[in-house]
This record gives structure tokens, C-alpha cells and sequence, in this order.
């Protein structure tokens, strides 16, 4: 008789889902997602330099409530709002809910060098708090204070008087039973959310954040919606690596230390060492044998037990 047949019905490769179209169609979102956002400081950099009289620097007031890309598909306001010049890219962030300024510029080493941590490039914030931190609380921040994310660092901050800025729409909350003051704080870091966070952490949340200054420019003369082109400034050249990398390696002497210390090309290797080893055998030279591992015993084995016979 014939072998029954499985009855389990096969996968013909036709029918079977294909795997790269199934990861690109998994992937297409976050692609889409990824053009909305930036460029990076990496992306512009592979980009050709422009030439020296192209380079361009944009000081924008940010308003709030801006996103701070170039597109967005829920149809909220962004960028290109504001700037309408072709090429140009943030250099850094600023929260949708903050205000201020905002460095635009179509250099990318421009722009990795203000958002590289190492450069350590000063900010300066006007936040409105609610309630009237203590001298204590202050000096908290000026030492640093732990975060989810680790310390912050060394960090400026004042009370400063209430600045003459635009109104805001919509207003911030007010509470008539407590009272709100206004706070300059100073930065080197950008994490994300940092300066609402330390202010939280000292239990003044806040209320109104407005970013002053970048470096040396600053917010004077440009209300919001506004920006200003600048001279892009001359970068001095980064400092250069050392062309050693790694451990440095161990002398002559430090080599000879061990136990075998002839020069590699002077090692007879281990075929080599094998061969004269098999050839002294064969040929009856007297060679030093290797030590037993028996403790001196004899290596012959014993006969096999045969059965007594019957």
C-alpha cells in the first residue's frame, strides 16, 4: 500500500508574506516622522560647506506655540511660518511652549558647534515662577540639583525684576492668593524640559519661559514672529586629536619580562617544533621525553580479564 500522504497542507512560497515589504510599510511612519523633523548637526555637516559670503546666521523670536521644525502634519504652526529662506536650519531647540530666541543658519559646522555639549555655549532664560523662591532654594540651583537624569550643572540664578516683554497669548494661570516673580536663569546644558524641571524640583513650577540669549546674541530689538540676519560668525579651527589611540604598546624589555622572550621571528613555531619532535622519535635520537603524568608508572595496560572456563 501506498504511504498515506500528510494531510498538512504546504506553504507555497507565493502565499508567504514578504518580510522586507511587511519592515518598509512597519518603517514608513518613522521615516515620515524623521523627515518632519531637523536636521541633525551630523546630516548638515555631510552636506558642501557653503561659501564664505553664502554663510548666513537668522536671530528669530520664537513665539509660543510654534513647533520648532519645518513641517508638520497635524497642521500646527512651525517655522516655515516665519522663515521663508530656503536651506536654513535650527541650530538647537526650543520647547512649543517656550518663547525666545531661536539660531537659525545653513552652516552645518556652524551649527554643530552651538549644539555640541563640549562647547558649553551659555543661556540665558526670563522664567516666571510661581510663588518667591528663598535665598536657600536659589543656591540650590547654583550648585546644581539631581534630577531624573542625573545633576545638573553649576547653574546662574537671580530674582530679577519683572522684564518689559510682549503680552502673552493665551496668558499664563494666575492665582490671586499666590503671588509669581520673575527669575534669571543661566545654563550650560540643554537637556530636555531642563529649566522647567529645576524649577520644579525647588517647588516653584513654571509658569511663562522665555529664552533671553544664546552666547552673545540676545532677544534687544525683535518682537515675536520677528528674526534678523547676522553675519555669520568665523569658527577657530577644532582641536585636533592625537593620532595615538589606544594603550600604548610594551617595550622590549617589558616584553622580555616573561618567559619567552626571543624575538618573534626568531620562535621556531609549533608545526615546526612538532615535526622535529615526531622526526627525533623515528629516527632513535636521544631527546628529553615528556614528564609522566602518572607519577612514574608504568603506561602499558593490562591484559584483558578473560572468563574462567567452566
Amino acid at each position: 500500500m501506498h504511504a498515506m500522504k500528510s494531510a498538512r497542507p504546504r506553504l507555497s512560497l507565493s502565499s508567504r508574506p514578504d518580510a522586507d515589504t511587511t519592515a518598509r510599510r512597519a518603517a514608513t511612519p518613522r521615516q515620515a516622522q524623521r523627515r518632519d523633523e531637523p536636521r541633525t548637526a551630523r546630516e548638515q555637516e555631510r552636506k558642501p560647506a557653503p561659501a564664505p559670503a553664502d554663510r548666513k546666521l537668522l536671530l528669530l523670536n520664537k513665539p509660543y506655540m510654534v513647533l520648532c521644525q519645518f513641517t508638520d502634519e497635524a497642521g500646527r504652526e512651525t517655522l516655515k511660518d516665519y522663515i521663508t529662506e530656503p536651506g536654513i536650519y535650527a541650530a538647537g531647540r526650543l520647547d512649543r511652549d517656550s518663547e525666545g530666541l531661536l539660531l537659525l543658519t545653513n552652516d552645518g559646522k556652524l551649527q554643530a558647534r552651538l549644539t555640541q555639549p563640549g562647547e558649553k555655549t551659555p543661556k540665558t532664560y526670563w522664567v516666571q515662577v510661581e510663588g518667591v523662591p528663598s535665598e536657600e532654594k536659589l543656591a540650590a540651583l547654583r550648585a546644581g540639583v539631581e534630577l531624573n537624569d542625573g545633576m545638573t550643572l553649576p547653574a546662574g540664578a537671580r530674582i530679577m525684576e519683572e522684564p518689559a516683554v510682549w503680552p502673552r497669548n493665551p496668558p499664563i494661570r494666575e492665582r490671586r492668593e499666590i503671588p509669581t516673580c520673575w527669575l534669571e536663569i543661566k545654563i550650560v546644558e540643554g537637556r530636555n524640559r531642563q529649566v522647567r524641571r529645576m524649577t520644579a524640583h525647588i517647588g516653584h513650577p513654571t509658569l511663562r519661559l522665555i529664552r533671553y540669549a544664546i552666547g552673545e546674541w540676545t532677544l534687544d530689538g525683535l518682537a515675536p514672529g520677528e528674526s534678523r540676519a547676522l553675519p555669520a560668525p568665523e569658527l577657530a579651527p577644532a582641536p585636533r586629536q592625537s593620532a595615538a589611540h589606544g594603550k600604548p604598546r610594551a617595550s622590549a624589555k617589558q616584553q622580555g619580562a616573561g618567559s619567552n622572550s626571543l624575538p618573534r621571528a626568531a620562535r621556531p613555531t609549533r608545526n615546526v617544533q612538532h615535526q622535529e619532535q615526531r622526526q627525533g622519535r623515528g629516527s632513535g635520537e636521544a631527546g628529553p621525553r615528556p614528564a609522566n603524568r602518572s607519577g612514574g608508572r608504568g603506561t602499558a595496560r593490562r591484559p584483558a580479564r578473560t572468563k574462567p572456563s567452566e
